[in-house]
Parts: structure tokens; sequence; C-alpha cells
């Protein structure tokens, strides 16, 4: 009986509180005033209503993906080409040139390296491959930089079945897989590679592979693992945010599973939680919210969570909260 009354409480609480993360997270600017990958252009995803940052979430992937090489890389988002408004997703710039990059997706890589991210629901078109290689031509005209030290990537969650088929026959490239999800195109004085993003490994790439909609609990649960593992050094709150928004189902049955004490942690840990408290009273009370953020409180104490993460959670007054454990 006591097994059905805690299995109740935590599926109510799973709701209820994926329900508030989803409410104030609507009322967030992207954390622009946190980081400058915070002001990138946000795409739709056609399976959800919400705006979904991928972009500024695709480069702290990507910087978790190299955390190894974070002392010999400098990673520069949403780069600008020129005076007009054509921007590359990253350029990586590797600092040191004698450093050997061992990582799977980076192998390719040499001092300047262009990277183009399509969101989960976009697709790599011909047209798009010559757009961004025509970037990339522009960015060794105004940086002056040799082009044979240039390298192009496009990581994508979609195969690009025709633009391959146009690679090969048309341009005369040969398209070879180098690993899992890896496609390196030779034939062109630039190294080229297309990474789709779905076919990595989850052991490799654990931030790639799942930064995307429809993911399993299983995979929010080793992501939150991860984090938690890492703590403060993971700064990927623009990643977690995406992942949020892209997957509430999961993060609530992750929750029902009983993961919420390290699923709690990385809300804190990535900074979601201090974002939402600081965002959320003001509004929260303005639209009515203050009775079921009270609610999410109740249920929180009932399982048993510490006051400091119902205050974050709920951001109620804390005396407020503290009446709760007393009752």
């Amino acid at each position: 009986m006591s097994q059905f009354v805690t299995s109740s409480l935590r599926s109510q609480f799973a709701t209820s509180i994926v329900t508030f993360f989803l409410f104030f997270s609507k009322t967030l600017k992207l954390f622009a005033a946190f980081h400058p990958i915070y002001s990138m252009e946000i795409e739709y995803d056609e399976h959800d209503e919400e705006r979904i940052p991928w972009h500024p979430a695709f480069v702290e992937a990507l910087q978790m993906e190299l955390r190894e090489y974070q002392d010999v890389l400098e990673f520069h988002p949403e780069c600008q080409l020129n005076s007009e408004p054509l921007r590359i997703d990253c350029v990586v710039i590797k600092k040191a040139r004698d450093v050997v990059i061992k990582k799977n997706i980076a192998v390719i890589f040499r001092e300047w390296n262009l990277l183009e991210y399509k969101s989960p629901d976009k697709r790599l078109s011909i047209a798009d491959f010559y757009k961004v290689y025509a970037y990339a031509c522009l960015y060794v005209s105004n940086k002056d930089v040799p082009i044979t030290n240039l390298t192009l990537s496009f990581i994508i969650s979609c195969y690009p079945k025709k633009l391959i088929k146009h690679l090969k026959n048309e341009r005369k490239y040969t398209v070879a897989k180098t690993g899992p999800g890896i496609y390196t195109i030779s034939g062109d004085i630039l190294p080229i590679q297309i990474i789709d993003s779905r076919q990595l490994s989850t052991e490799e790439n654990l931030w790639l592979k799942n930064l995307r909609g429809k993911l399993r609990y299983t995979a929010i649960t080793r992501i939150g693992k991860e984090i938690d593992r890492q703590g403060e050094a993971a700064h990927i709150a623009a990643y977690w945010n995406a992942i949020l928004h892209a997957n509430p189902a999961a993060i609530k049955e992750a929750i029902e599973m009983g993961n919420i004490s390290k699923l709690d942690r990385v809300f804190i840990e990535t900074g979601l939680a201090a974002k939402w408290e600081a965002e959320g009273e003001a509004r929260g009370r303005a639209e009515g919210r203050f009775e079921g953020a009270f609610g999410i409180a109740q249920n929180m104490v009932k399982l048993g969570l510490p006051i400091e993460t119902v205050i974050s959670a709920t951001q109620l007054d804390p005396e407020k909260v503290k009446t709760l454990y007393q009752a």
C-alpha cells in the first residue's frame, strides 16, 4: 500500500514539476544576459509548439564532446563572416598546431574548422552544402587564412541521401563512412565531413547523440548522471534547456522511475533552477500560478526532497516553504 502511495505521489509530482518547469522556461530570454551564445537564432521543432534553442545547445554539446582538448581549442559560436549578416554556426580554432585531436568527430580538424549545424527537423540539401562551402571561401578571403588549413563539418540528424548522391556522381567526390555516423568526403582541397548525430555511438558521443527530441527516459537519466558527475564543470544550461523542451514526457518518466535525485541536482548545477527562481516569482504571481507552485512544493516535501531544492524549483518564499516541513 505504501509503495502504491509513493508511486502515485511521484507520478503526480512528475506531472506537476514538468508542467511548472516548462511554464517558467517560457519566460526566459534564452539566457542572453549570461553568455553570448544564447543570442543565437531559434528554430522551431515541428513536433513541439515551444521554441527550442537547438543551436546554442549544439555549441555546448560540441564543447562537451571536445572537453579533453578545451585548452587547445577556441570556440566561436555564430561567427560573423563579414559586415553583412552572414554567420557560420561555430568556428573552432586550434590554438596549438602540433596537438593531434583524436576525438572521432574532430579527427579531420586543422587550424580553422567551420561547423554548420542543422536542428533535428531540418535536412541538409544540396543548396545548403554549397552555401556553407561559399561561407568557407568567404572566411578564407576575409580572415586571410590559408585554405589548406581549413576544414568543413556538417552536423545533421538525417542522412542526406540526395546530397551524397550528388557529391559522388556530379562532383566525383569519394564518400567514406569512417565511423558510426561519420562520413568523410575526399576529392576537394577542403577536408569535409558529414556527421549524422543519430548514428553516433552513445559511449563516444553522448552529447551530440542525444541532442534531439523523442528521447527515452533512459537517455535522460544517463545525461543527468553525467552532468551530476561533472558538477559545476558542466556548463550546459542551453543544452539541458533544449532537451527539457523537446522531451517533457521522457523527463516526466525519468522522475516517475525514481531518478529525481539526479535530475534535481542537474537543474541546479546547470543554472536553470536559479534562473527560474529569479524569473518565476513575478511571472507566476501575475498569472495566478502561486497556488500551483505551492501544490508542487507540498508534493516535493512529501517525497522527502531538501528544502533548498523546493525553494529553487518553486521560487516560493522560504518562510512559506518552511511551514510545510513543520506541518
